[in-house]
Order: structure tokens, then sequence, then C-alpha cells
């Protein structure tokens, strides 16, 4: 393409990749947003959705535990149902990461902007 201008083609190249991998991490981070993961607590009586990108959407809490005495206990189901929800985002934005960055022919353990 840059026939004799030396490493400037290389250099051409390294720009080109950068764009398009600029473009795929745009298109990812559009793509987690969209994707929900559900964590759960007490067995499914607290459940807590988020986005892959962690911002919570729903909460949903099974009428069987509102007791007044039970206060505290719906309280950890519910912060742990939210926990799980965050942990379960994280690992799904970290496995599209490194399917993005397999795709693009990087080492799988680099760390990109995210």
């Amino acid at each position: 393409m840059f026939k004799g201008l030396g490493d400037m083609g290389d250099l051409s190249k390294m720009m080109e990749a950068a764009q398009q991998m600029q473009t795929k991490m745009a298109e990812m981070q559009e793509g987690l947003a969209r994707l929900t993961v559900t964590g759960e607590a007490g067995g499914g009586l607290v459940k807590a959705t988020a986005t892959a990108k962690g911002e919570l959407t729903a909460l949903e809490i099974d009428p069987s535990i509102f007791v007044a005495s039970e206060k505290e206990v719906v309280e950890d189901l519910i912060l742990a149902a939210i926990k799980d929800a965050q942990r379960r985002a994280t690992d799904k934005a970290q496995a599209e990461m490194a399917r993005l960055t397999r795709e693009m022919g990087l080492p799988a353990d680099m760390k990109l902007p995210f």
C-alpha cells in the first residue's frame, strides 16, 4: 500500500488494527449493556437482574419472606442476590473480553482498557 516508505507501511497496518480494535471494543460495550445476568439468594427467594456491565435492572422478591420478624434476613438475602448478580456480570464481561481478544489474535491475558 505504501511502497517505498519503509516502516511506514507497518505503521499504517498498526493504525488500522488499532482502529478495528477500538470499533470492536465499542461494539462489545454496547453488547454488554444488552446482556443480562440474574443472581439469586435464599434458594431463589430473592433474584437480582443486572446487565453484564453491572447495572441493576430488576429485583424479584418472593412474597413468602415478608415477615416483620425476618426483616434482617430479607435484607441480607437482597444484598446477597445483588452481589451474586454483580459477580455474574463481571464474569460475563470478562468472558466477552477474552472472546474479543481471542478473535483479534491477542494474548489471552492481555488487559485491555475496560
